[in-house]
């Protein structure tokens, strides 16, 4: 009897065991129609390789990536789109909304993202867009490579700009941090008729000598915060064009590139007017300009006003503090009818590699007004001799002290 009860348990022993194998064997991933994955916070996660992205640096995955977009927009729970570690080559890439499922939805970016190197494929302007989307998050340590080298040779003056890497359009409440842009063919990034976006703890690079490489540019949003970033491009660390409000900028490092801009305003005849910008603790390092705002001739009757630039070291900036509205002004000889009031630059301090380290150069039809100067210190890099400011068609007032000395007038 004893000998039969052991066998019998044995028996039972091999069975259950046998039946874990089967379980073990048999997973619900091994079949198409299950694609998806819960993580142990309750989100579904869309994994684009589930969707046939292959990861292996030479086939296009951007139809994979905007299926399990597609899936996971369209889900009802916590959802996230997961690009695993690998090397994703991927064409022009399109997530659109709006969606169903629960906000915020995640797009997370483990490995490393290139570009398709047939420009035929890129038929808005963009890479990737992300767009009428209320609840995003964009991050995940990996890359964007938008493989520029390969195509900048092509880029030309007056040519159509090549496509922006990532653009968030018509974004409502969105958060993009902890990722790498680089190389991009166009601007690394851009955020346009969006509204409540964060950006922080990038890092966005490309060579100082890429052209129209801007590493954010922003244009009609509201409430953006860009910090805690390192960018160093071929052109402005950031630009913020027409249509913004309410724009913060700090604690980014920027170099090489063009500096931190205003701009460029009124090139285009629907600009709209722009309100609300504070550029703050940041440090420029041997960057073509500093705090720069910049307009066009022959523009559209608008407005920037109530800009802060503050707490800004420059080392070894050509033109450190710089109002320029004669763009195209070879072409256009009509003056900007930007109207600039309101700009205030305090406590900046640092090196500068030009003569001319203050420079307002403002329109003849609508002088530039309320121009604060406060607290400045620039010192010259040898062997440029001292440092002077230069002024026109400015009212501007001066308080703490200043170097160089203010322009006596402005005229």
């Amino acid at each position: 009897m004893a000998g039969s009860q052991g066998s019998r348990e044995i028996l039972q022993a091999c069975l259950v065991l046998g039946l874990l194998a089967l379980i073990n064997v048999v997973r619900c991933d091994n079949y198409p129609d299950f694609q998806s994955r819960r993580s142990l916070i309750g989100e579904t996660i869309f994994d684009v390789t589930k969707f046939g992205a292959k990861g292996d640096g030479i086939t296009d995955d951007a139809m994979a990536i905007i299926k399990a977009w597609r899936a996971a927009c369209t889900t009802m729970g916590a959802a996230k789109v997961l690009i695993p570690r690998g090397e994703f080559v991927a064409g022009e890439v399109v997530m659109a909304g709006p969606c169903t499922a629960q906000k915020p939805i995640t797009i997370e970016i483990q490995g490393n993202l290139l570009a398709y190197d047939d420009m035929s494929v890129y038929t808005r302007g963009a890479w990737i867009m992300i767009e009428k989307v209320d609840g995003l998050v964009v991050t995940g340590g990996g890359t964007i490579n938008g493989r520029g080298k390969e195509v900048w040779q092509y880029f030309t003056k007056g040519s159509p700009p090549l496509p922006v890497s990532l653009i968030l359009q018509s974004v409502q409440n969105a958060k993009m941090y902890n990722l790498n842009l680089v190389d991009s063919m166009g601007f690394h990034s851009k955020v346009t008729d969006s509204t409540n976006v964060a950006i922080s703890n990038m890092k966005i690079t490309a060579p100082g000598k890429s052209p129209n490489t801007d590493g954010c540019h922003m244009s009609s949003s509201r409430n953006i915060n860009i910090t805690d970033t390192v960018i160093g491009t071929g052109d402005d660390c950031i630009s913020i064009g027409h249509g913004n409000y309410n724009i913060l900028v700090a604690r980014v490092t920027c170099g090489p590139g063009h500096g931190l801009s205003i701009g460029s305003l009124g090139k285009r005849p629907n600009e709209t007017s722009m309100k609300g910008v504070t550029i703050t603790n940041c440090t420029l390092v041997g960057t073509t300009n500093g705090a720069r705002i910049k307009t066009y001739h022959a523009s559209p009757q608008i407005e920037a006003s109530s800009i802060y630039f503050q707490d800004i070291v420059m080392d070894r900036v050509k033109n450190p503090i710089i109002i320029d509205q004669h763009y195209d002004s070879k072409r256009n000889r009509e003056p900007s009818k930007v109207k600039i009031s309101d700009v205030h630059f305090r406590n900046i301090r640092g090196t500068s590699i030009s003569a001319v380290s203050i420079s307002l150069n403002c329109s003849s039809t609508f002088p530039c007004q309320g121009i604060e100067l406060s607290n400045i210190d620039l010192q010259p890099i040898a062997p440029i001799g001292p440092l002077r400011s230069s002024c026109s068609n400015a009212r501007f007032f001066v308080t703490g002290k200043i170097n160089p000395t203010a322009p006596t007038s402005c005229v």
